[in-house]
């Protein structure tokens, strides 16, 4: 059976409304959980509710399959399959970069996804590392952010982990520039997904020890960890050239992390 790769016309489409829907989903839940004390985690007893659902989910299935897939499977192999993996994302970086205005940005993705595709093998080898092209992955959300849009409410989805309001609306963008979903028949392109889900989950289990043995509160440590580093993806460049550039105002409008101007003498 041969594997193709295929657009539906109506993918545009069918993207927007998923976004939309899962964005409304997202605003009535208000009306389904008590509201939290933090501002930027309105949700949060529901969030807390779907963050053990996403835990245990990992504990009996993705976890103990990413320990095998590290255990049994050799480095040599599992760093192809993260660099084939990579190299599929660098086409979406670039778009969403040029989106953004980083043309340097884009520029170098594009070099990257040219150089590791014909010369590494359809991105097997990771040879534009080894030229020093940096790769820099940017996704909708990024580029949602960058034009102004607020982040929204954190909130954990379903099986994917900690996001926001934003970002929950740019999947189904995100989505569209995944070259998996192309992929036809349906069987391989769900081992694909398969594969990418528990290399990602592989390389992230010492992190994930780290996490479970130094944080009192996994749940508070894993949200301000994701917001802060989102709004760090997003304002990387502006604070190159406004250190103060993306930082939240105190009462008197002094940045957060700017001392106050000194009292003139009398």
């Amino acid at each position: 059976m041969t594997t193709t790769f295929h657009s539906p016309p109506s993918a545009l489409s069918r993207s927007v409304l998923t976004g939309m829907a899962l964005t409304a989903s997202v605003l009535m839940l208000p009306g389904c959980a008590s509201l939290g004390q933090n501002p930027r985690d309105p949700l949060e007893p529901l969030n807390r509710s779907i963050s053990q659902l996403n835990d245990g989910v990992d504990s009996v299935a993705l976890k103990p399959a990413a320990i095998v897939y590290r255990r049994y499977v050799p480095a040599l192999v599992r760093t192809g399959v993260s660099n084939f993996f990579g190299n599929l994302t660098d086409g979406w970086s670039f778009v969403n970069s040029a989106l953004q205005f980083k043309f340097q940005a884009a520029a170098e993705n594009f070099m990257r996804l040219n150089v590791n595709t014909f010369l590494g093998l359809g991105g097997i080898l990771d040879v534009a590392s080894e030229l020093n092209i940096e790769r820099h992955k940017e996704d909708f959300g990024q580029t949602l952010g960058r034009w102004g849009v607020p982040a929204g409410p954190y909130v954990v989805l379903p099986l994917l982990g900690p996001s926001t309001l934003r970002d929950t609306f740019a999947l189904s963008f995100d989505r569209l520039g995944d070259p998996i979903r192309r992929v036809e028949p349906w069987t391989p392109r769900y081992e694909l997904y398969t594969l990418r889900g528990v290399d990602l989950r592989a390389n992230l289990l010492r992190v994930g020890d780290v996490v479970d043995g130094a944080a009192l509160d996994k749940y508070s440590f894993t949200r301000d960890a994701h917001l802060q580093r989102r709004r760090a993806e997003i304002f990387e460049r502006k604070s190159d050239e406004d250190p103060n550039a993306g930082k939240e105002p105190q009462a008197d409008g002094q940045p957060a992390d700017k001392p106050a101007e000194p009292a003139p003498k009398k």
